[in-house]
């Protein structure tokens, strides 16, 4: 019922995790793989171990999240290895590695030695990390993207797809569309966090996380009408090969049928992974499927990209 396709992979749910979301160490990696998420998506890494900026620099709130991790990882030889494990343990389901190196030479040496692990299923180049200080998002730098994803794709022969930050004008969907349209891509996810945002401890006057004088991404329930209204309009530009994957402010059942009801052929969950640990898939899946059954939907093709508007 809730069976899906990434970049020709069969996932059984069509839940899965946010990169940056429980997903950093092998343990990690494990438990997810061990749950009900139909895919396993690894930390952005880069070329090296990276440790990030200083803590604290996660916190929750009641109605999302912010954080300014700054790319904390294993660096790409490890998660290299570790879908070799997981392939050999769980064959099944589909394995992605996020990457997000720390420029354009340095993601084209990642991808050229992940060119070489067939059990990589796709991978999901990161343009949109907007919490390392010194470095803009690549994907609102429109020419920068052009020539990432020229260089990419010289090097790059398996399937990919980038995630992508969130866009709030109208304009800049239709730029950056003519843009990705001109390059094989399976896949786009929308969104990532929504970039400096500030969150305050009002009882003791100072910002709830340490980098970037407390500026952060804002996840969760904060940023989930932006996510919806990019799943929606990149699922009308794109053209249809492309699929676009929804993230933002997904924690119930009825949250994921929004995001496919917009054009999301698949929907990855960040800050409620955080909050409650990979038993979320198990229980926004049922969920998800009790609103099906409700609709007399038997599939996620049966709704997905149909949302109404009023005329």
């Amino acid at each position: 019922m809730l069976q899906t396709i990434i970049a020709g992979h069969h996932l059984p749910v069509c839940l899965y995790n946010a990169s940056g979301a429980m997903c950093t160490t092998k343990s990690d990696l494990g438990l997810l793989a061990d749950s009900h998420a139909g895919a396993v998506l690894t930390k952005s890494c880069t070329l090296a171990y990276r440790n990030g900026n200083p803590k604290p620099r996660y916190h929750e709130t009641a109605i999302g999240s912010i954080n300014s991790m700054g790319i904390p990882n294993l660096g790409y030889e490890v998660y290299a290895q570790t879908a070799l494990e997981h392939h050999q343990k769980y064959p099944p389901k589909p394995y992605f590695v996020s990457v997000s190196g720390m420029s354009i030479n340095e993601n084209l040496e990642i991808l050229a030695k992940l060119n070489q692990t067939e059990q990589i299923a796709a991978i999901e180049l990161n343009l949109s990390c907007p919490n390392l200080p010194g470095k803009p998002q690549v994907a609102y730098d429109f020419p920068q993207t052009e020539r990432m994803l020229d260089a990419v794709f010289d090097v790059y022969q398996k399937p990919l797809g980038i995630k992508l930050p969130p866009y709030f004008d109208l304009v800049h969907f239709e730029q950056i569309a003519t843009i990705l349209n001109q390059y094989p891509l399976h896949f786009v996810t929308c969104v990532n966090s929504i970039g400096n945002g500030l969150v305050i401890d009002w009882q003791t006057e100072t910002s709830v996380i340490k980098p970037k004088g407390g500026l952060g991404g804002i996840g969760g329930d904060y940023i989930k009408p932006t996510a919806l209204a990019n799943v929606r309009v990149f699922s009308q530009l794109l053209r249809p090969s492309i699929a676009v994957i929804g993230c933002g402010g997904v924690k119930s059942g009825s949250d994921a049928f929004e995001h496919i009801l917009c054009g999301a052929t698949a929907v990855q969950i960040g800050t409620q992974l955080m909050k409650e640990g990979t038993d979320c898939f198990a229980r926004i899946a049922t969920e998800l499927q009790q609103i099906m059954q409700q609709k007399g939907y038997t599939n996620i093709n049966d709704f997905k990209g149909k949302l109404k508007t009023i005329e």
